[in-house]
């Protein structure tokens, strides 16, 4: 038995286990990376189309509501240049002035927009650059590279970031909502009741399911600002 003992530990056997646990372990991490990653790129790069689509839209109904709102100045100007003796009245002046902080909210909204799209392609880049793997090595190697990476994504709050765009698009949304209801409001004052009502009615359902995602993490009505909440 003494024999047997001396010729086991002077052999190679033990080496070799200890490489395929290794090699076994490397395999299985791989396996389920490549798991954890598909779903994890596939989640956050459809997240980031659909703030590029809708900002992309939002943008463009913004900038229509933004020119509708200067008609009076338009005609201002032409009136001066084609009829110098004609003056321009003073409740005309005066709604150019009380309009223009709505129209400031609807600059503030389009900027909003803008940067969560700016935002949304540099998160692609992101995802991009975490899906590409340059290291081409072993499956050690990789699984070392790789879980660089995770680290680093996770001690740098990625997945907060890149919530933040979604949440910059809301509080573009949020912006335009009470410039439009403002701009009704200054032209027809009936008919901002409804468009405020139904304002006060979207906001106040998205402050419900804030607070429903915040109260229990099993809530379906999970939101972005949920998300950038938790981490703080």
């Amino acid at each position: 038995l003494r024999q047997i003992l001396e010729t086991l530990q002077d052999s190679s056997i033990a080496e070799k286990g200890e490489k395929d646990v290794r090699s076994r372990f490397w395999a299985t991490y791989d396996k389920v990376s490549k798991e954890h990653d598909g779903e994890f790129l596939e989640r956050n790069n459809s997240d980031m189309d659909i703030v590029l689509i809708f900002s992309g839209l939002f943008s463009a109904i913004n900038t229509a509501f933004i020119i509708a709102m200067q008609p009076n100045s338009a005609t201002t100007v032409f009136v001066q240049n084609t009829s110098p003796n004609i003056t321009v009245s003073s409740s005309t002046a005066s709604n150019a002035k009380n309009g223009t902080w709505f129209q400031g909210l609807a600059y503030v909204a389009l900027s909003f927009s803008l940067l969560a799209a700016f935002g949304a392609v540099l998160g692609k880049q992101w995802l991009s650059h975490y899906k590409s793997n340059n290291i081409h090595g072993s499956l050690e190697d990789r699984g070392k590279h790789r879980q660089q990476k995770l680290d680093g994504m996770e001690a740098w709050q990625f997945h907060a970031v890149l919530q933040s765009f979604p949440v910059l698009l809301q509080i573009s949304l949020l912006l335009f909502g009470v410039a439009i209801s403002a701009f009704v409001w200054s032209q027809q004052g009936t008919l901002a009741i409804a468009v405020i009502a139904s304002m006060a009615f979207g906001l106040f359902f998205y402050w419900f399911i804030i607070v429903a995602s915040l109260k229990s993490p099993q809530c379906p009505f999970q939101t972005p600002i949920s998300a950038v909440i938790r981490v703080f």
